[in-house]
């Protein structure tokens, strides 16, 4: 039944699973990502034309570059290989690992079917929100009980929400996220502004994934040393995900739909800096901030759907969580 439902029936999947993770584990999860991002865009541009194909489900989702696949695995990969010897920091996303080291490579390749297998089950039991997203993040929490590490870390501050140590240059301070992006005030104006873009784009397109290749193969910069550069796929993809529940289900126009872009990319903004400062600073492996925020913001979504009949969940719609029968 499930593999007949799934696309684990498929061995062509798990092969190509394997062999994302293991690409990933060899270039780094982050430049796997930004390869995400250049697919995602090249899927919708050809969607936009008219072109028939499904660049973006099968490539930039998919098994090969699928974030729950490729980044996932690589991140699983980098932590491995600190664990190893062979990396001298497990957050270490940016590098690649190279192929001398046979056995990072399979690691890599194991979390990408891991990555395949956990989200079609998810999708399966009809998970209410981005279940790609969601798997990023359990695929971390595995990772980091597979090879040893705590699921949280050793706190050093007041709080697990407290930063202060790392403000202090404290020998061992919280490793934060992205120094430049961490603090509250400026979190919630990113937020609001890549909410704003990510609403604008959906509107004027009709593609809420767009917006997200863009944010993602921005990085590309980031990946090259462009300081102080922010990430935003968590914030602009729940935009569109907001300006869509507005629009889709007829609930308000094109003014009403901004503002709720607004409020999910503050809210995913938010979501993100919250991963940060619990799972992602005090321990020693990646685990996805953003990933984390567009989960949440899917799940929002969802709620809203709930409460609003006339609001569209973009991921899963109220009749088919968990497979219950709620109604439309």
């Amino acid at each position: 039944m499930v593999l007949e439902a799934t696309l684990l029936g498929d061995p062509v999947f798990w092969m190509a699973a394997f062999a994302g993770g293991a690409f990933a584990a060899s270039i780094g999860a982050l430049p796997a990502f930004v390869f995400t991002g250049f697919m995602v865009i090249a899927g919708e541009a050809a969607v936009y034309a008219g072109a028939e194909g499904a660049i973006t489900g099968s490539i930039g989702f998919g098994p090969v570059f699928g974030p729950h696949i490729s980044f996932a695995a690589g991140a699983a990969a980098a932590a491995y290989a600190a664990k190893q010897g062979y990396l001298d920091d497990g957050k270490n996303i940016v590098d690649g690992l190279g192929t001398h080291n046979v056995d990072v490579l399979l690691v890599g390749g194991i979390f990408g079917i891991i990555g395949l297998v956990g989200e079609q089950m998810l999708n399966y039991v009809g998970s209410p929100t981005d279940n790609i997203a969601l798997m990023v993040f359990l695929s971390a929490l595995i990772h980091r009980v597979v090879f040893g590490y705590s699921i949280i870390g050793e706190i050093t501050g007041d709080s697990i929400f407290d930063m202060s140590p790392a403000e202090r240059d404290e020998e061992e301070a919280p490793g934060i996220w992205l120094p430049h992006m961490y603090k509250w005030s400026g979190v919630t104006m990113i937020g609001l502004v890549g909410g704003l873009v990510g609403g604008f784009v959906y509107l004027e397109t009709g593609s809420v994934v767009l917006v997200f290749g863009i944010s993602a193969a921005s990085l590309v910069l980031l990946n090259t040393g462009v300081p102080d550069f922010p990430v935003t796929h968590h914030i602009t993809l729940p935009g569109a995900v907001g300006a869509f529940g507005v629009s889709a289900g007829g609930l308000a126009g094109p003014e009403v739909a901004m503002l709720a872009a607004l409020g999910f990319g503050i809210f995913g903004a938010l979501m993100g800096e919250v991963c940060n400062r619990v799972f992602y600073a005090h321990g020693k492996t990646h685990v996805d901030p953003p990933a984390f925020g567009i989960f949440m913001s899917g799940l929002l979504a969802t709620v809203l759907a709930l409460a609003i009949g006339d609001f569209a969940a973009f991921w899963a719609f109220p009749e088919s969580i968990l497979g219950l029968e709620l109604g439309a």
